[in-house]
């Protein structure tokens, strides 16, 4: 008999941890190669961890909840090979995050003996959704979780950090952060005369708890606790906000040509091709272009250092059926055709909706798409997705009369008519940069060549 040892896999190059949201077998389980063993999640995707062989689970390493590591060992399997067992030393009953990291991932060591060069981001550091959970339960505020020294991978707070920390503090060691001196516990209800013969006014005050919710709702209401991606989203939406300073610029384009071309290629290319063409392929197309003619908008920023980035990864904003929202990425766009980019484009979306996509699918990307017009907006403000420094909106496409000009003057025509909007991050992109590349963009769509081969 031989023992397999199954491992976090790596996920992406910016993923260096994941938390086990739900295990599929248990010790003694038979099991057949790639059948799925556990589901992980990361702070950008859920994914399906299959197993590496036919065998028997003999060990599961690590709880639900547990946040893992990439490269350590989860979970052992005793296989059916003739082959010598290999002896591996015994994991702890309950491992914490900081004695499971093994020798390829050596990363609190290195932390431990170094706790002055831990990373910390400028007030938004990424918190993984156990440590989220913990802090909620144990009404840690979001600004008292801030000043807890972490010893994670770059400065993150770890499961043992907080649970140290939630210790230290039962027992009056360490005190809680104030952003203000105390104030008195005003009363629950406060009697306002209006005047001498006017019957009194009852203000009622709700009660404010440590992380700055209330309690006293009012009136008729649900309440509907977050599920871990919207947390998730929260989060990296707040962070962005915090960290770039936001600039969004709009224009028109009259888009009646590729309107009416698709219109007419539409059922011939799904024939031959396979694939149902949509609006998507065509925007992304018009959006390569002109990135080619403006690479500055395809960067992210380290410190003073604008990093341009020579490929061109395209983000793709996809609704999921809960509600949330989730970016595939398409890898090397530019180097697409329409048929390569319509083929990306359904399959990434069809996976995210189906919960297939694998973990390094939204890794990497150089800049974003959200097609709010799919949902009726005529336009929107989109939230640049960090580290990136743009994210195009389009908006809905719709008929509307329109001045245009002829060789024989001006008249008014129908036109299909649609809003696009550029969120772009100051630091990297000035007003000029941003507006000269959005209105590039509406010039691409507007030049559409009706007479195209596909």
């Amino acid at each position: 008999m031989a023992i397999v040892e199954l491992v976090m896999p790596k996920m992406g190059e910016s993923i260096m941890e994941a938390t086990i949201l739900r295990w599929h077998k248990k010790p003694g389980d038979l099991v057949k190669s790639e059948e799925t063993v556990l589901e992980i999640a990361t702070d950008k995707v859920d994914s399906e961890v299959p197993s590496i062989a036919d065998g028997e689970i003999t060990e599961l390493l690590y709880a639900e909840n547990d946040v893992v590591p990439v490269g350590a060992v989860i979970a052992r399997i005793n296989t059916s090979a003739e082959e010598p067992a290999v002896t591996i030393p015994e994991a702890p009953a309950a491992p914490e995050y900081t004695e499971t990291v093994t020798e390829e991932v050596p990363l609190q060591e290195t932390v431990r003996e170094h706790p002055e060069a831990q990373f910390v981001t400028s007030g938004a550091r990424f918190y993984s959704p156990l440590v989220l959970t913990i802090a909620q339960q144990e009404g840690i505020s979001f600004a008292e979780l801030e000043k807890i020294t972490g010893t994670g991978n770059e400065g993150r707070v770890t499961k043992k950090d907080i649970l140290h920390y939630v210790e230290s503090k039962s027992k009056g060691i360490v005190a809680t952060p104030q952003a203000a001196p105390p104030q008195p516990k005003p009363a629950e209800t406060t009697v306002v005369p209006v005047s001498v013969s006017s019957p009194s006014v009852t203000i009622q005050h709700p009660t404010v708890n440590n992380n700055g919710s209330t309690h006293n709702y009012g009136g008729n209401v649900e309440i509907i606790e977050m599920d871990r991606m919207r947390k998730m989203i929260a989060e990296h939406m707040v962070r962005s906000k915090h960290t770039s300073p936001h600039v969004t610029s709009f224009a028109e384009a009259d888009v009646t040509n590729m309107v009416r071309w698709r219109d007419q290629v539409k059922k011939d290319f799904e024939k031959r091709e396979g694939e149902k063409i949509t609006f998507t392929p065509l925007f992304i197309e018009a959006l390569v272009k002109c990135i080619k003619k403006y690479p500055l908008i395809n960067s992210s920023l380290d410190g003073d250092r604008i990093i341009v980035k020579k490929d061109i990864n395209v983000g793709m904003a996809t609704a999921l059926p809960t509600g949330n929202l989730i970016v595939p990425v398409i890898r090397n766009a530019d180097m697409l055709n329409l048929v390569g980019l319509t083929r990306q484009v359904n399959n990434l979306a069809a996976a995210a909706r189906q919960n297939r996509l694998k973990p390094d699918a939204t890794q990497n990307g150089t800049i974003t798409l959200t097609n709010v017009g799919s949902f009726g907006s005529l336009a929107g403000t989109p939230i640049i997705n960090q580290p990136q420094v743009a994210i195009l909106a389009v908006g809905v496409i719709k008929k509307r009369p329109v001045v245009i000009e002829t060789e024989h003057g001006d008249t008014i025509a129908i036109r299909h008519m649609m809003y696009l909007s550029l969120s772009y991050d100051h630091r990297v992109v000035d007003g000029a940069l941003g507006s000269t590349f959005l209105s590039a963009i509406a010039t691409e769509l507007e030049h559409f060549d009706p007479h195209r081969e596909y």
